[in-house]
């Protein structure tokens, strides 16, 4: 059954879908595409491996995969994402991360963009993304960080005035997305600050966990190994 964050993530998501790609690119300052890239350099999978691209969206990391000679399922509970992703001949599946579709081990590898903030129970949808990795699977997490010091500062600055701003000359869709990012992000990580979100990983049953934070540190990568 749909949570409130999923019934959130469809309302706040669906009217962008035809920009997305657009919008969310110009609005990172181009930060965006060389997260999703570094994500998938991280993944370490030879080509032919099967991986499961959780919260798709229209398709961007899945591509990538594709790319590096990786075959890919791609997932997410947005049908008007999804129609953006198969208009590119990606395999698509209309299904939430909480309730893969798929029976255990079913994957050599899972990757996630943007996805950690709209769990409701962090743990429980972490460990439902490990089930379908085989042991020795590799998963792969992107979302936003949050720098510090000087950095801190204007990224709140730009987060919380700038981007709420320039999503309202965009499309009403934006602008309510600009008002929600900021404080989404804030209280994603006074919750789950790195230190916290790795040993989360490791309780979900994956080893070798690391991470990184380009952009300083306006990005957060994660990659584990299934145990």
């Amino acid at each position: 059954m749909p949570t409130a964050r999923n019934r959130l993530a469809q309302e706040i998501f669906a009217p962008i879908a035809v920009d997305y790609e657009r919008w969310s690119r110009a609005l990172s300052f181009w930060q965006d595409p060389r997260w999703r890239q570094e994500l998938v350099n991280g993944l370490g999978l030879p080509p032919g491996s099967r991986v499961l691209d959780v919260a798709a969206g229209t398709g961007q990391i899945s591509r990538l995969l594709e790319k590096q000679g990786l075959r890919v399922v791609s997932l997410d509970q947005s049908l008007a994402m999804l129609t953006r992703a198969r208009a590119r001949g990606a395999a698509a599946v209309a299904a939430r991360a909480e309730a893969l579709p798929f029976p255990d081990a079913a994957f050599d590898g899972l990757t996630a963009g943007y996805l950690l903030r709209y769990l409701e129970d962090p743990l429980a949808g972490l460990r439902e993304l490990a089930r379908v990795v085989r042991p020795g699977g590799r998963v792969a997490l992107l979302d936003f960080g949050r720098p510090r010091g000087v950095w801190g500062g204007l990224w709140r600055l730009y987060t919380g005035l700038g981007l709420p701003a320039a999503g309202a000359l965009i499309s009403p869709g934006w602008h309510r997305v600009g008002a929600f990012l900021g404080r989404s992000i804030d209280d994603f990580h006074r919750a789950w600050p790195k230190p916290a979100m790795e040993r989360l990983l490791s309780q979900a049953g994956l080893g070798h966990v690391r991470s990184a934070n380009p952009s300083l540190g306006g990005g957060l990568l994660l990659w584990g190994t299934r145990l």
